[in-house]
């Protein structure tokens, strides 16, 4: 069986159509399903049913389907490796991260990296906590950068930083003053909260009952740029991992007000790899350089322990 009919095959599932796949591989929609017809050869069985509106795949094409990306990807990933023991400086990297990690962790991460390592290329996927896991167990990504990750398993956790949460409000807002506050004094104030969701708000609504008190937002949402704007608006104060506003704070737009005694809530930022694959020397030393990234970042005013 030859790459080509795998690639093409692999084309055929994403685009369902035989003339879309043959423009986006530049070839003639004959050699499409010329190299369908070897695949099917191969295997012994039908892979697609052809009709007027598309291509449909059999139980046998639906199998393929399911593991043909990535066989692909793993092949990629060995041309890498090949070229590492070429010692050719350059490579591509596949990083997933959710979208709190990204401004204030990642981005100055990888601006900084790049300038050191300018030959590298680099494939940022901003999506859920939980998708960016699944993209390293099914080696769509080399590495992931999480907050808020539910638990999960089949995953190599390179580093995590625990951090706490903090009430984030604005310099003019009444909390302002306190160094900490108390858990029951945040029910006194206008709060925008993440959604069900997010197992934070599930802590936090957790300790809201322990406390025998009750939980009523002003504003409830699954973004947490919404948050954020919310809180510089003056609307409402939020409750947020400083890191992930650092950049407001270090302008003075913002503060982060800890919440007082052993009350706290807690969670992780992860830094992920896949358990059982060898990364490229540019996955190597991204990975490397971001851990080292992620202490610095997190260990500054003594929010995390390893």
């Amino acid at each position: 069986m030859q790459i080509r009919a795998l690639m093409y095959f692999d084309e055929l599932v994403r685009t369902n159509s035989m003339r879309q796949a043959a423009e986006n591989l530049n070839v003639a929609p004959t050699a499409i399903s010329r190299q369908i017809e070897n695949l099917e050869y191969h295997f012994g069985a039908p892979l697609v049913e052809r009709s007027a509106r598309g291509v449909k795949l059999t139980a046998a094409g639906e199998l393929l389907a399911a593991r043909a990306g990535r066989t692909l990807r793993e092949l990629d990933h060995v041309q890498q490796l090949i070229e590492d023991l070429k010692g050719l400086q350059r490579g591509r990297v596949s990083i997933y991260a959710n979208g709190a990690t990204v401004a204030n962790l990642l981005a100055p991460a990888l601006a900084e990296f790049s300038l050191k390592y300018p030959k590298l290329r680099f494939t940022v996927t901003i999506t859920s906590a939980r998708q960016a896991v699944d993209a390293v167990n099914s080696a769509e990504a080399d590495i992931a950068v999480t907050l808020f990750a539910p638990p999960m398993s089949g995953t190599k956790v390179r580093l995590r930083s625990e951090i706490a949460y903090d009430l984030i409000v604005t310099p003019q807002h009444p909390a302002a003053a306190h160094t900490e506050i108390a858990v029951r004094e945040l029910a006194d104030h206008a709060l925008a909260l993440p959604d069900q969701s997010f197992g934070f708000r599930q802590a936090f609504d957790t300790l809201f009952e322990k406390e025998g008190l009750s939980l009523d937002p002003v504003f409830v949402t699954s973004s947490l740029e919404m948050l954020k704007e919310l809180v510089l608006s003056g609307a409402a104060a939020t409750l947020l991992p400083a890191l992930t506003v650092r950049r407001e704070i270090e302008a003075g737009q913002l503060l982060a007000i800890p919440l007082a005694g052993k009350t706290g809530i807690r969670t992780h930022v992860d830094l992920c790899v896949a358990p059982d694959r060898q990364l490229s020397f540019a996955a190597t030393k991204l990975l490397d350089f971001i851990e080292r990234f992620m202490r610095e970042r997190t260990n500054r005013r003594g929010e995390t322990k390893d």
